[in-house]
């Protein structure tokens, strides 16, 4: 019978078990690429839940304001986890991401993930005017940084996925936050959820199914919406005596006029529940509250997933008609809540766990996406 020409060779004794110990060995490591103690407690509470070390690392910014990343541990051939939140210094976070990343690629770790609970840049993933879209610009740095895959919650806009060239996991924190409202809230029964702009009715829609309450939506903010700003539309402007071309004509439109506030729902007498994914400038939170409390609501709570409470957030909320304000852990408040205390955390270091732990193993993600509706 035919015997291939290698049939006779043998591989070196110690070439087999060099490569089981090679495949043993390849593990993961969970690194955090934050400088400040405070954003790193995330990271410390997923290590705890994964019974694994925070990599050793050090990240710190030089005299002259460089940012440096050095690398104290082997992690050839290893999955590494860069578990990065955003402090108020955003430009220093996504620079130490950037840095730790490629440190990570060219010290030949095998996969990168970045689990980035908030991702920065988000609000402007729409082109305005002649500006950019950051958040692709972002994404394209860090794919060309090293990253191979990204673990996030709550994206602004889900379609944000399709700035990458690698996968993203789009966790949701809606879980956390109805047990909230289920264990905390006790007569939560006589609660309505509230959308204070018709643009969050399809999560507030998803939350009150979810909780077989009522819905209603605030219609006609003082406030000029995100959806409302100059988009360029009418640029460059029209000019009087301007020569059109006779089949250019374009037809007038009428000048948007914001409608009077209402509220399209019944709030009388019940608790309202304020649902969004972001609470930033909480301006339009405390405006949404005043008016629910003119309609007869009898406590008023704002729920949401990314707590960046910037400026003077935690005053206006301390003096404002809101009861309370719950977000989780994916950006450090720790600041905000000693200044107000109405401003509650809830903790989702155990999905973000979980979502390592099965992205290493090569098992499915199905699991932690149970019970969650596309308009989350």
């Amino acid at each position: 019978p035919y015997k291939s020409v290698f049939s006779h060779f043998r591989a070196p004794r110690g070439l087999h078990d060099s490569l089981a110990m090679n495949a043993a060995r390849s593990g993961y490591r969970v690194f955090s690429a934050n400088s400040t103690a405070a954003s790193t407690e995330l990271a410390k509470k997923i290590t705890e839940r994964l019974g694994a070390e925070l990599g050793k690392s050090v990240v710190y910014q030089e005299t002259n304001g460089e940012t440096r990343v050095e690398i104290k541990e082997s992690v050839r051939g290893q999955d590494i986890f860069i578990i990065q939140t955003i402090p108020r210094d955003v430009n220093t976070a996504v620079m130490e991401l950037l840095i730790m990343a490629y440190a990570l690629k060219t010290s030949c770790a095998r996969n990168i993930i970045g689990v980035i609970p908030y991702f920065p840049y988000s609000k402007q993933s729409k082109m305005r005017k002649r500006g950019s879209i950051v958040c692709k610009l972002l994404a394209s740095m860090l794919a060309k940084a090293g990253l191979t895959h990204i673990i996030t919650m709550d994206l602004h806009q889900k379609e944000i996925q399709g700035f990458f060239s690698f996968p993203v996991d789009n966790l949701r924190a809606s879980p956390f936050l109805l047990q909230y409202i289920q264990e905390e809230i006790p007569d939560y029964r006589n609660a309505v959820i509230v959308a204070k702009s018709p643009g969050a009715a399809k999560r507030a829609q998803s939350y009150a199914e979810r909780l077989r309450l009522g819905l209603a939506v605030i219609h006609g903010e003082a406030q000029c919406t995100e959806q409302d700003m100059d988009d360029g539309r009418h640029s460059p402007p029209m000019l009087k005596n301007a020569t059109v071309h006779p089949g250019l004509e374009l037809p007038l439109m009428m000048a948007k006029e914001k409608p009077p506030i209402t509220v399209v729902g019944d709030v009388g007498g019940r608790i309202a529940i304020i649902v969004d994914d972001i609470i930033d400038d909480v301006e339009s939170f405390v405006a949404a509250a005043e008016i629910l409390k003119e309609r007869g609501a009898y406590k008023i709570f704002v729920m949401a997933t990314h707590g960046l409470l910037s400026a003077d957030a935690p005053r206006l909320i301390e003096e404002s008609s809101i009861d309370e304000v719950v977000v989780t852990n994916t950006v450090p408040h720790e600041v905000q809540k000693l200044q107000c205390p109405k401003i509650k955390t809830v903790d989702i270091s155990l999905i973000l766990s979980e979502a390592i732990r099965r992205i290493h193993n090569g098992e499915s993600m199905a699991y932690l996406f149970r019970n969650i509706t596309v308009d989350d």
